[in-house]
């Protein structure tokens, strides 16, 4: 079963995401919260498997909220859910380690396979957020997408960085985990984290952007 925190400051917006999710016989919502002010004693009264969080809300909003999650010990993936889809929630809610990103559009099977994505440790984009990382991230010269991938390897941990540098080798999970003395959900875990900060929506783009930054050459 996974557990769900819902974050959303209307009502009847929570009642109708409740709905759908339960109407998928793993996954069960465990609490919900009106106010980013919520959540982070939603976590421990609750200890939900993932949390489905609005970025608009009146006091505490989404991102905030988001910076206060990851700052718990062992946080929980936490997708984000808004109406709007513009270029500045969604790279600061991925800077923040968002694990997804999903339109309040998003069809009922979508939204009910993204949570289940997410709880295994994966990133997940909506196609159209997906579409506009890349568009960004693609039209970019290379000496652009360069400087480009040095900044974004700036939010990675020193141990997500080792882990990219290995992707970008093309080892798989297994592989990074001997290499690091990891073990293989450890890596997924990381991967997915990479992912996330990164923006972009599989593996190959990841090894991408730490090609570009040039972590090949550092070895």
């Amino acid at each position: 079963m996974i557990r769900i925190l819902l974050v959303d400051d209307e009502s009847l917006v929570r009642a109708g995401l409740r709905t759908i999710l339960e109407s998928a016989e793993d996954l069960r919502v465990v609490a919900e919260a009106e106010d980013g002010s919520q959540v982070v004693d939603a976590l421990a009264a609750h200890r939900p498997d993932v949390v489905l969080m609005d970025v608009r809300m009146p006091r505490v909003d989404g991102l905030e909220a988001l910076r206060r999650v990851q700052a718990t010990p062992d946080p929980p993936p936490v997708v984000m859910l808004t109406t709007f889809d513009l270029d500045a929630y969604i790279f600061e809610a991925l800077r923040r380690g968002a694990t997804g990103f999903l339109l309040k559009d998003t069809p009922p099977r979508d939204l009910i396979s993204a949570m289940r994505v997410v709880a295994r440790g994966d990133a997940m984009l909506s196609p159209p957020v997906t579409k506009r990382l890349l568009d960004h991230y693609t039209g970019l010269r290379v000496a652009d997408r360069a400087e480009q991938a040095v900044k974004l390897l700036a939010e990675l941990t020193p141990r997500e960085r080792d882990v990219l540098a290995e992707l970008a080798r093309g080892l798989s999970n297994a592989q990074i985990g001997k290499s690091l003395f990891l073990s293989e959900a450890t890596v997924k875990a990381h991967v997915s984290r990479v992912m996330a900060k990164l923006g972009v929506a599989n593996r190959v783009q990841a090894a991408l952007v730490g090609r570009d930054a040039g972590l090949l050459d550092e070895s």
